[in-house]
């Protein structure tokens, strides 16, 4: 009997792509499309087409599954996406963090909830169009996750939380190709999706205004408060906590006479810690949560030379990671790195470039 296996279609030429490899190999493939947002602004949906939530996104999934002459299944997790995305999104910058949902999203939606209904269906394997490599590693005795060969499209940061036993039912196929080639392939294969544009921004946020969306979901007004110098001397009103990340500068509307950045951010206080860019570099950080991949952990105490990735678009940096008890670990940096930004996940890469593990930032150590 052929092995079934479950495609996340998302109505891009990535999964697009991806279920039509996975047919030419020989697999009983399902698609399947998650609906997890729409808002009831009309404006506001109309706002988000081309995203992965859109309606039309949808519609585009089920025209491929129609043309490849396969299965094809909606699916409705909105209320469970609103509940463990969009409101862990909000309460992260309400807490002064910077949240990445992406990440929250392949934990609960892809890799839990869809993963289920795969395996309820009969199907050995979730297949999504993420560009990285997973094998299992007879000398780890562990599924691995490797950069894909596209670096410039690699997806192995947000995928760092994926358990064993996940690992255990998931499919990559696109990890060994570059984005031109899939683009080809989906044009070769007659894919009416070929060229539609990548989707960029957050997709539940229209517009990429993060803040409105915010302020509209917000059940209290946002308080307002004073930004602060590193020495303590008020500069102006800021207009809540959160609108602000560490790092940014744009948006601040101050005049200092020199670039400005924010350096740290308060919510006890409602402080936001105003400074130069050389204020904004770190010596290390403090992460949680952790989830190991390649390797089973680390001993309490232990530490470990790793390549570093403090956000998705980051260059790996080099540093120690020290382990200080069973879910905490400190990293420090061979050289200050910019902007560590608690509530994005820190990543632990190995010289070969496999997912050692990742987690959540905690505490930056300043320079």
């Amino acid at each position: 009997m052929k092995e079934k296996v479950v495609v996340a279609m998302s109505g891009g030429v990535d999964s697009s792509v991806t279920a039509v490899l996975l047919k030419n190999q020989g697999y009983e493939v399902i698609g399947i499309t998650m609906r997890l947002y729409s808002p009831d602004d009309p404006l506001e949906e109309a706002n988000l087409v081309g995203g992965c939530c859109s309606l039309d996104s949808v519609n585009d999934a089920r025209r491929v599954c129609e043309s490849l002459d396969i299965p094809f299944f909606a699916v409705n997790y909105k209320v469970e996406f609103d509940k463990l995305v969009i409101e862990y999104f909000q309460k992260e910058y309400e807490r002064g963090r910077t949240p990445n949902p992406c990440i929250a999203c392949n934990v609960h939606m892809k890799y839990d909830l869809l993963l289920k209904k795969a395996l309820d269906l009969g199907a050995q394997y979730l297949a999504t169009g993420h560009y990285v490599k997973r094998w299992y590693d007879d000398t780890r005795g562990r599924f691995v996750l490797e950069k894909a060969v596209d670096e410039k499209k690699d997806q192995s940061y947000v995928l760092y939380n994926l358990t064993q036993e996940q690992l255990k039912h998931t499919l990559f196929p696109l990890g060994g190709y570059r984005k031109t080639e899939i683009r080809e392939m989906a044009k070769d294969f007659g894919l009416r999706v070929h060229n539609k544009p990548d989707s960029q921004e957050i997709c539940f946020i229209p517009n990429d205004d993060y803040k409105s969306f915010i302020e509209k979901r917000s059940t209290t007004p946002i308080k307002q408060g004073h930004f602060y110098d590193t020495k303590g001397n008020i500069l102006g009103k800021h207009k809540g906590i959160p609108y602000y990340t560490i790092g940014q500068r744009k948006g601040l509307g101050l005049a200092l006479g020199y670039p400005a950045y924010v350096v740290d951010i308060d919510p006890k206080k409602h402080i936001v810690i105003i400074g130069r860019n050389e204020e904004v570099l770190d010596k290390g950080l403090y992460a949680e949560e952790l989830n190991w991949v390649a390797i089973p952990g680390l001993l309490v105490g232990e530490s470990l030379s790793v390549h570093i990735k403090i956000r998705s678009a980051a260059k790996p940096a080099l540093g120690t990671m020290i382990l200080e008890n069973h879910d905490r670990v400190k990293i420090l940096f061979d050289q200050p790195e910019r902007a560590v930004t608690p509530g994005q996940a820190v990543v632990f890469y190995d010289a070969n470039n496999l997912v050692l593990g990742g987690g959540v930032i905690t505490e930056r150590i300043r320079v």
